[in-house]
């Protein structure tokens, strides 16, 4: 078995950075090999991306999400498999359903 990219060897192998690429060094920081970032690479968000950052409309229950960090810390959270398996098998009809119709 060989491993590896035969396509690597014939070209004289891959050179892994590119201009402009950025690379992590051993501190896990990273760091650009372009100076500053052009006008073709700015991101503008739209106003409904926008207030999804900002709305503050409470998604999650702020006290059930502690109770149930409390209960992994403690040892005393319980798993149903039975609930999981069951919510699997549904989304995967759904997405199979949704493909085929």
């Amino acid at each position: 078995m060989k491993i590896g990219n035969p396509l690597d060897k014939a070209v004289g192998g891959v050179n892994a950075r590119t201009e402009g690429a950025s690379s992590a060094d051993k501190s896990g920081k990273t760091s650009s090999t372009k100076g500053s970032a052009s006008d073709s690479s700015k991101v503008t968000l739209s106003s409904a991306a926008a207030g999804l950052l900002t709305s503050n409309d409470g998604d999650f229950d702020v006290a059930k999400v502690s109770s149930v960090k409390q209960a992994i810390d403690n040892g005393t959270y319980k798993i149903n498999p039975e609930a999981i398996a069951d919510k699997l098998i549904s989304n995967a009809k759904d997405l199979l359903q949704g493909k085929q119709g």
